[in-house]
Parts: C-alpha cells; sequence; structure tokens
C-alpha cells in the first residue's frame, strides 16, 4: 500500500505538466507526457505504471471519473478530443488513438507526414480488455466488453462483447429477454 502513497506524491507533479487532475486520482511512474496541456484527469482515475500520453496539434484527452488503467498504456490525440467515458476499466498494454498517419507521400518518412484525425470515443463503464487496441475512428458505446488483443476500428453499439482482429461483435444485451445473447458480425440477434 506504500507504493500507493509514493504515486499520490507524485501526482503532485504530474499536475504540473497536464491541464487537469482531479482528486483521489494517481499517476505512477515512469510517465512519458507529451502536450500536457491537453490533458484532463478528472477524479478518482486510478493509472498504473508506464502510462504514455500525448497531444498533438491542439488535440484533447479526456479521462472521466472513477477510470482504472492498467500498466504500459498509450494514448494519442490530434486535432480531436479523445474522450474515456466515467468507470470504464482499461487492462495492461492497451492502446488508443485518434489519428493516423498518412503514408501516401512516397519517400518521406511516415512521421513527417500530416495526421489524419478521425473521432474516437470509449463509453462508459467499458472494460477494455488486456492487449486491445482502438484505432482511429473507433466510437466504444456504453457497458462494452472488448476482448483481449482485439483490434477495433469502427462503431460498436451499447452494451455489446466485441472480440477478434478485426474485431467483430458476438453478443448483445437484449433489453427485452434481459439476456446477453449471440449475434452476427453486425450485431443482429441470432435466433
Amino acid at each position: 500500500m506504500l507504493y500507493k502513497l509514493a504515486w499520490f506524491i507524485r501526482t503532485i507533479f504530474v499536475r504540473l505538466l497536464i491541464k487537469h487532475i482531479g482528486i483521489y486520482s494517481y499517476v505512477a511512474k515512469p510517465t512519458f507526457i507529451y502536450g500536457g496541456k491537453g490533458v484532463t484527469i478528472c477524479n478518482k482515475v486510478r493509472i498504473f505504471p508506464g502510462l504514455r500520453i500525448e497531444t498533438h496539434n491542439n488535440g484533447r484527452i479526456i479521462i472521466n471519473e472513477d477510470v482504472s488503467i492498467g500498466q504500459n498504456f498509450h494514448i494519442i490525440s490530434s486535432d480531436d478530443t479523445l474522450s474515456i467515458g466515467s468507470h470504464t476499466t482499461i487492462s495492461g498494454n492497451v492502446f488508443i488513438t485518434n489519428v493516423d498517419h498518412d503514408y501516401t507521400d512516397i519517400g518521406t518518412h511516415i512521421l513527417k507526414q500530416k495526421h489524419l484525425g478521425k473521432t474516437t470515443t470509449v463509453g462508459e463503464n467499458c472494460f477494455i480488455g488486456y492487449g486491445a487496441v482502438l484505432q482511429a475512428g473507433t466510437i466504444l458505446g456504453k457497458q462494452c466488453v472488448v476482448g483481449s488483443n482485439s483490434v477495433l476500428r469502427g462503431t460498436f453499439p451499447d452494451y455489446c462483447v466485441i472480440a477478434g482482429a478485426p474485431a467483430k461483435i458476438l453478443k448483445r444485451y437484449n433489453p427485452q429477454t434481459e439476456l446477453w445473447e449471440k449475434t452476427d458480425s453486425k450485431g443482429n440477434f441470432i435466433k
């Protein structure tokens, strides 16, 4: 438990590097922060060691309240707001971005080509499994479960289980039966 006390103390210094960090939040070391003035971390956010958080070109990152983030989390935002909903749990080794690099200028290093921003959001009360990747343009509804090592791009509705590379919807909550039921890859219930 002493390590958490050290993380709280360390968070005092993190406050100097980002726009806002709420009460009862902590960030463990090591941490890499680039463009921290575009980062808002709300109340009761717990971030374990290995955070890499970046904003470019007026990008913004908002991590809403009561979010738990595992080790080695990497998140990048450019030109838009990337938000993580309240009460979400993110396992270790997860990557979330709202930016792709253009690659069409032959002979130019990819890191010197323009950013292609796409809206990316994570709904509230989601669970993102170990090693998952949420690519630019991913819209994740509320209370979704993302399987380990899944690769997501696209829009996924509320209350669904998503897995695979590329990820597909496997189950959704059916409010009529009050059960989690199997679906086809587009989220339609299978009878």
